[in-house]
């Protein structure tokens, strides 16, 4: 692991544990041996993962505290959520923006991507349905380059 990885995974560290007391929320052990893996991870990772890296950090982490700490992240906003095509989930730290992915469904690679012009689509939904709308995940799921140029079989 390079200086940069370690120095960008402290600040998201940080960032996390400041994000989650400043809501009032405990920090427990196995609460911070999940943030150390979601933190120290380079791309999404699914709950199983999580589990068997931070098990190695707090023993005592069972699987249903890694069920319900991802789902608090994720009602916090500190994580987002991304739908694979197995019916599963992957968690990715939440950045300062609203989350973009596209993801591969044959080899499950997730890309962030930051474009965003849907201000006339909200605006027209809002109009149609009088749905005020705060915020808004865009997924888009299809093959990625390297699936795209394997043989079909």
């Amino acid at each position: 692991m390079s200086f940069n990885n370690v120095s960008q995974s402290n600040l998201e560290m940080v960032r996390l544990l400041t994000s989650f007391k400043a809501r009032g929320l405990r920090l427990t052990g196995p609460r911070r041996a999940i943030f150390e893996c979601l933190a120290g991870s380079q791309d999404w990772v699914t709950p199983a993962r999580i589990y068997e890296q931070a098990k190695r950090i707090s023993p005592s982490l069972g699987l249903v505290t890694v069920y319900r700490t991802l789902n608090s992240l994720h009602q916090q906003g500190l994580v987002r959520r991304i739908h694979l095509s197995d019916g599963c989930h992957g968690y990715v730290l939440a950045g300062l923006a609203h989350g973009h992915y596209l993801v591969c469904q044959e080899c499950q690679q997730v890309i962030e991507f930051s474009e965003c012009d849907l201000a006339p689509l909200e605006t027209h939904i809002t109009g149609a349905t009088g749905f005020k709308i705060q915020g808004h995940v865009l997924q888009l799921v299809g093959l990625c380059p390297s699936c795209q140029a394997r043989p079909t079989e």
